[in-house]
């Protein structure tokens, strides 16, 4: 192998730890909520901000990452990207209330939509097209997959032997050491164009717009949907909304060129990713809680719980690439969106004297090759028939949708059951039933997500949309 050889592989290694301290930022904290909810006193209303927080930045601001790197040196907005990360991940850690680590895990969130893009965007300016850069894709993805499974067991780990604030101290070094090894090993690229336009305030109204919705759900249990305040910050939530997408109408570069939700598949598979998002997320934030305050799991046997799921993932995603290849995208999304919807409705008979054999590990077989089947297709119909123009928009647009119906979506849950719990202790019942019961709510408001998506898929992507998306996992798979 030569010297140029060695350094795109050693340049991979690096970009693929960054993905992965990115991907698992978002699994490692569901495990450590309880421990994070003692130590800062967090309400159980807020406790979903450490997700959403990170989740909402990182989704709103994913794709003016992506430009910003394309404009301004890859490698360079890349590290500074990381910088920030790092910074954010180390104050996460020393946070002391509630305020403190909800801001610092906002700002993680820009790091992340920094980071992203950017280290995409390096590895596909520094292997060549063909089998080369899908060898490199290949791993791009795996590592995205292990970074889900591993960061339930690492969460727990760390949580448990040395405390929730390392599950954000352990991004420090490995940053430090990506920045110094990446800024000797890494290639500078950018997009030569005149033309250097940002289209800084969509991005701000779309990420304003999502965080006040957030904060009109998750706060309307305490405010009264009635009131002036949730009325009033969902209003204004709407108002930003429209001011974004009349924005997006106008602006020279935008963020979100709209002409993109033309192509009907592109359009199924973002609605599709959205449902996927809100339902899954959701989905583990709630068996973390339930495994930990009802079961009374430790941090780490609730990692060492999570293994089978991630492990059935991790086989059915290789397998739904085959299968797509042969029976198409719809069949395959359909299937996985299905036995996902029945998985999730499996969780919603969780009950407060409940086993690891019973209530858990049929959902998880269900829900695990769900995802597998369902995460695989999703991607791959997000670019069926886009032209080179818009490829970088559309792979943003995907994974926006995800984080962003991720956010929503727990968001929406957390309203549910905290209601269900509220009113049930109002009434007299124990505190485990009312909240196991708030739990059940949950679930079942998630398999109805799961459901719309399938409905989504069968309606929305076509069969005739499928003959690139098909090609496309065939030339992934060579």
């Amino acid at each position: 192998m030569s010297q140029t050889d060695r350094r795109k592989w050693f340049a991979l290694v690096l970009l693929c730890a960054t993905q992965f301290m990115v991907v698992l930022d978002v699994a490692i904290v569901n495990v450590a909520l309880p421990s994070i909810k003692s130590a800062l006193d967090f309400s159980q209303e807020n406790l979903q901000w450490i997700l959403s927080a990170y989740t909402l930045t990182f989704g709103g601001l994913l794709m003016l990452g992506g430009r910003t790197a394309d404009l301004l040196g890859r490698k360079r907005v890349f590290l500074a990207g990381l910088a920030l990360f790092s910074v954010a991940s180390l104050f996460c850690g020393l946070s002391q209330t509630e305020g403190m680590l909800i801001t610092f895990r906002a700002i993680q969130g820009v790091g992340a939509a920094i980071i992203s893009p950017a280290a995409l965007s390096i590895l596909m300016t520094t292997f060549e097209e063909g089998r080369e850069r899908n060898v490199a894709l290949g791993v791009w993805g795996a590592i995205a997959g292990v970074g889900g499974a591993a960061g339930v067991l690492l969460g727990g780990i760390l949580t448990d032997t040395l405390g929730w604030e390392w599950i954000f101290f352990i991004n420090v070094p490995v940053g430090a050491l990506v920045i110094l090894l990446g800024s000797r090993v890494l290639k500078e690229s950018r997009v030569e164009t005149a033309t250097r336009n940002f289209d800084v305030a969509g991005a701000v109204l779309v990420t304003g717009s999502l965080a006040l919705l957030v904060l009109g759900l998750t706060q309307s249990v305490t405010w009264g949907w009635g009131s002036v305040k949730t009325i009033g910050v969902i209003a204004l939530s709407v108002i930003l909304m429209a001011g974004f997408i009349f924005l997006e109408t106008r602006a020279r570069n935008p963020i979100m060129p709209l002409r993109i939700f033309r192509i009907r598949v592109v359009t199924g598979a973002n609605v599709v990713g959205f449902l996927l998002g809100a339902a899954i997320f959701s989905m583990f934030f709630f068996l973390s809680l339930y495994m930990q305050q009802v079961l009374h799991y430790s941090a780490l046997k609730t990692g060492v719980a999570y293994l089978l799921v991630a492990l059935v993932i991790i086989v059915s995603a290789g397998a739904s690439q085959a299968l797509v290849t042969r029976f198409g995208v719809r069949s395959i999304m359909a299937i996985g969106m299905l036995l996902l919807t029945l998985g999730i409705i499996w969780f919603t008979q969780v009950s407060v004297g409940g086993s690891y054999s019973v209530d858990l590990v049929p959902g998880f077989l269900l829900t695990g090759v769900g995802l597998g089947f369902s995460f695989v297709p999703v991607s791959i119909a997000a670019l069926s028939g886009v032209p080179d123009s818009l490829a970088g928009v559309a792979s943003g647009l995907i994974n926006t949708s995800q984080q962003v119906g991720g956010a929503l979506g727990v968001a929406i849950l957390s309203t549910v059951a905290n209601s269900r719990t509220d009113t049930l202790v109002n009434e007299g019942k124990n505190q485990l039933v009312a909240l196991t019961d708030g739990f059940q709510y949950a679930f079942a408001v998630a398999a109805g997500m799961a459901l719309v998506g399938l409905v989504a898929t069968l309606v929305l992507v076509r069969p005739q949309g499928e003959r690139q998306a098909v090609g496309q996992a065939a030339t992934v798979g060579e």
